[in-house]
């Protein structure tokens, strides 16, 4: 978004020439009706010849490794990669690059250092989400732009009260420069500095402030603050850090104090950086043409050609004087670092054609270095993604239909809320942390229909889901709920036939077909599409829609009831803690995997237009905080179809999400 096609070109020649590389952002879900913009975007990245492609989406990855596989793959920080199982995910899907979640501590980035040889990069200053990046669905709920397509409207810095915290979704900004050099040290190839919708100073500030750090200096932490921040900054989770210190807001003082610093800043971009180390070779000698031979230190050379010497008269043409005209190159990129100077006696140059000669050296330099270094691409014909299977019979672009009517899946969130009843779904998801507390003899009695649910996101507690995990397997279930790359290295390793939750983000036909590739028997698709998006989607694999419930709308590490350490309200029959925004409206918070998760205020309900549903292979009904007799309630309504009388929503199925 913002750069025309002619800008991105120039944005490569622009960055090359100066030694830089450039990234192409790509980091959005796409829907099916954005493949042939899709196709467009990827072969305008391979023609400009940008240095790697930062993608959330793996209908992106599977575009560009059919398409154009010399173009590198970076993971973005939105597909929520937060341990070393979805970093060993995404180096098996061809990525060399992932951007980790922000929320790691140095602790947690040492142990997948040491677990992968791909590259890794991390956020180092900048604006903190509240909710993991990717994870994010309160925007494109409350006003249809969504987090996950890059037009998130940032409704967590509005007002939601817990307590005597009045904006509990607003973090100070990350600032992380100080530790730039420990984190290189750790092994972390490059840092990365969030700065959406920033002005130009703000850029200028961050970016010399960690160029200081990384060469040892005192970066200007005066400056920085001032042009932005709310009220103050936060080392994040870097150093296992939670609580209230880690929230804040941008305050009118924050605001007045950008003022007097940014004419200093503007200063330090005003200037051309001369960052290109350049050697230069001039050749005078009598009776031929004066010749300059540039080199820089990737292997270009250029050499012009100057006028013929005359015999000096007065001041003959030294390497001292010809270092002086040829080494001007205010205004350019470039630093004469090295000049060897061949020069007849007696024979002089004018200083006027020094110059011409080092301009027009440098220009063709410039040229040769901002020159487009193309990637390959294939495909003549308008991607789809859609590829047919030997095991069926869709063809490319043709809508997928569902054999039968669908299956009911609940899920519960506590082990109460599976009663005799409600085990009369036709599947049941489980979550890890609650089988121990379910009724055995209802388990051992429905244990074909049990799936269990591996948080996809775990911070703590690896070894004890472990031990869960396998103890689940003992009880004869066969199947796991993944909602994160790491959940499908998980129940990849505990044999589990794998299901996909609404956490991996589908949005497309080619992401269902790359999941399926993956190893998955079915997929839950992204709540953030609509009932006609859903509908269209092509491929083989069997999928699923999120049909009830309080929708997850976020998933954090820092409570922002300030419970931090786990909210066990639930298990103990208490309410669980809500967070009230301006409007009144009442959001809940309960944890999953001491993960805490915000949901929304009403019920997603669809009972009464099940019949304007896609023809999708099962409904899955996400019980959270309903007692066990709404819960049964609730699937005898979906069973029968009804209206219902209470506050609800049909989230996002239809409406429009930008």
């Amino acid at each position: 978004q913002g750069f025309d096609d002619g800008q991105i070109r120039a944005a490569a020649a622009y960055c090359h020439v100066r030694g830089v590389k450039l990234y192409f952002t790509l980091n959005t879900l796409v829907f099916d009706s954005e493949m042939q913009e899709l196709d467009h975007a990827v072969r305008l990245a391979c023609d400009a010849g940008v240095d790697a492609v930062i993608i959330q989406d793996l209908a992106v990855a599977a575009l560009i490794r059919e398409r154009a596989p010399t173009l590198p793959l970076h993971a973005s920080t939105q597909m929520s990669v937060h341990d070393a199982a979805g970093v060993k995910i995404l180096a098996e899907l061809g990525f060399t690059r992932v951007v980790l979640a922000r929320e790691l501590s140095r602790e947690e980035l040492v142990d997948i250092r040491a677990h992968t040889d791909v590259e890794l990069e991390c956020f180092v200053h900048g604006a903190l989400c509240m909710c993991l990046s990717g994870q994010c669905y309160l925007s494109s709920m409350i006003g249809g732009r969504s987090g996950n397509r890059g037009t998130c409207a940032q409704p967590c810095r509005l007002p939601f009260s817990n307590g005597g915290n009045d904006h509990a979704l607003s973090l100070r900004d990350l600032s992380l420069i100080p530790r730039a050099g420990e984190m290189a040290e750790l092994g972390i190839m490059g840092l990365k500095i969030e700065g959406r919708m920033k002005r130009p100073e703000y850029v200028a500030a961050a970016v010399t402030a960690c160029r200081a750090a990384l060469e040892g200096g005192t970066p200007d932490y005066t400056a920085l603050e001032a042009v932005f921040s709310r009220g103050g900054f936060t080392a994040g989770y870097y150093d296992g850090g939670r609580g209230r210190e880690m929230f804040g807001i941008r305050g009118k003082e924050d605001v007045q104090s950008a003022a007097p610093v940014l004419k200093g800043l503007a200063a330090l971009y005003k200037e051309e950086r001369q960052s290109v180390p350049v050697t230069a070779r001039l050749t005078v000698a009598e009776g031929k043409p004066a010749t300059l031979l540039l080199e820089d230190r990737d292997g270009h050379a250029v050499e012009t050609a100057g006028p013929v010497p005359q015999q000096a008269r007065t001041a003959p043409t030294t390497p001292e004087r010809a270092a002086s005209a040829l080494g001007k190159t205010g205004g350019t990129p470039y630093t004469i670092c090295n000049i060897v100077s061949e020069i007849d006696d007696g024979l002089m140059i004018p200083a006027s054609g020094l110059n011409a000669m080092r301009r027009e050296a440098l220009e063709r330099l410039t040229a040769l270095r901002g020159a487009p270094r193309p990637h390959p691409y294939t495909g003549e014909h308008p991607y789809t993604g859609v590829h047919p299977h030997a095991d069926g019979e869709m063809q490319a672009g043709q809508p997928y239909r569902a054999a039968g009517a669908p299956k009911l899946r609940v899920r519960i969130a506590r082990a109460e809320q599976l009663t005799a009843p409600l085990a009369e779904a036709d599947e049941i998801v489980v979550p890890a942390g609650e089988f121990d507390r379910c009724d055995r003899e209802l388990l051992a009695r429905h244990k074909g229909k049990l799936l269990v649910e591996i948080p996809g996101i775990v911070f703590d507690g690896r070894e004890k889901l472990d031990g869960i995990l396998q103890n689940v397997i003992e009880l004869g279930v066969t199947r796991g709920v993944v909602g994160g790359l790491g959940g499908i290295d998980t129940a990849r390793r505990h044999g589990f036939s794998i299901h996909g939750d609404y956490g991996l983000n589908i949005a497309n036909t080619p992401a269902l077909e790359e999941y399926r590739a993956l190893g998955l028997a079915d997929a839950t698709v992204s709540f953030e599409l609509g009932l006609g998006q859903i509908r269209d989607l092509g491929g083989t694999m069997p999928r699923g829609m999120l049909a009830w419930g309080h929708l997850p709308l976020m998933a954090t590490r820092n409570c922002p009831a300030g419970n931090c350490g786990g909210c066990n309200r639930k298990s103990a029959g208490g309410d669980p803690a809500v967070l009230t925004d301006r409007k009144g409206n009442r959001f809940f918070l309960d944890c999953v995997w001491q993960v805490p998760r915000l949901y929304n205020c009403v019920p997603l309900f669809l009972a009464d237009r099940l019949k304007e549903l896609p023809a999708v292979d099962f409904l899955t009904l996400y019980f959270t905080r309903e007692r066990p007799e709404e819960c049964a309630d609730i699937l005898a309504l979906y069973r029968r179809g009804g209206g219902y009388d209470r506050p609800m929503t049909r989230g996002l199925y239809y409406r429009k999400v930008l």
